[in-house]
């Protein structure tokens, strides 16, 4: 049981430090990449969905992203969610085409994407204890159900700390690495 326990553990920290590595790939350095917009949501049809389902994401120049919005009437809100997401991105809507130009990376742009990149490693290390707790939890109630000894609970739950010591690490190394690769360039 507790073997079970602890993969699940690990397959749903693993889950989280995959998507912080999927939102570290959009913070590209000066360069367009459609995938700088992924963690921007946009409030549409009474509900926040990605920008990706409102509209078609292209990279027609090397500095520029277009969002061609499929309704129209979406194509202010999509702006806004852009503009209020944290990027430093200023986007100039044109119709149902919203284009945003990537600014060139001065001190204060590097600083700031930085900042994103600490704030997105924030994010994940908080999902990562939220599974932590969620895995104490559990190894209480199966010590309170009679199903492994108080010993067994507490060698179990030092077990989900190296878990959880392993990912937040990974965490911070993708982080260090993220911030490295901004400041240098």
């Amino acid at each position: 049981m507790s073997d079970e326990l602890l993969k699940d553990i690990d397959k749903r920290m693993s889950g989280a430090v995959d998507n912080f590595k999927t939102e570290l790939q959009g913070l590209r350095t000066g360069r367009a990449s459609a995938d700088l917009l992924a963690p921007v949501m946009v409030e549409a049809y009474g509900s926040s969905v990605p920008v990706n389902q409102v509209g078609a994401i292209s990279v027609p120049e090397p500095r520029m992203i277009s969002v061609s919005v499929w309704d129209k009437s979406m194509a202010g809100a999509v702006e806004r969610a852009i503009r209020d997401a944290g990027l430093g991105l200023n986007p100039m809507a044109d119709g149902n085409l919203i284009r945003v130009p990537i600014p060139d990376l001065n001190e204060e742009r590097r600083k700031e994407l930085s900042k994103v990149a600490g704030t997105y490693a924030e994010s994940a290390r908080v999902a990562v204890r939220n599974v932590r707790r969620d895995g104490m939890d559990k190894s209480k109630k199966l010590e309170a159900d009679g199903e492994v000894s108080k010993d067994a609970m507490h060698d179990l739950n030092g077990e989900i700390q190296k878990v959880t010591d392993r990912h937040i690490g990974t965490i911070d190394t993708m982080l260090n690495d993220k911030q490295s690769e901004i400041m240098q360039v």
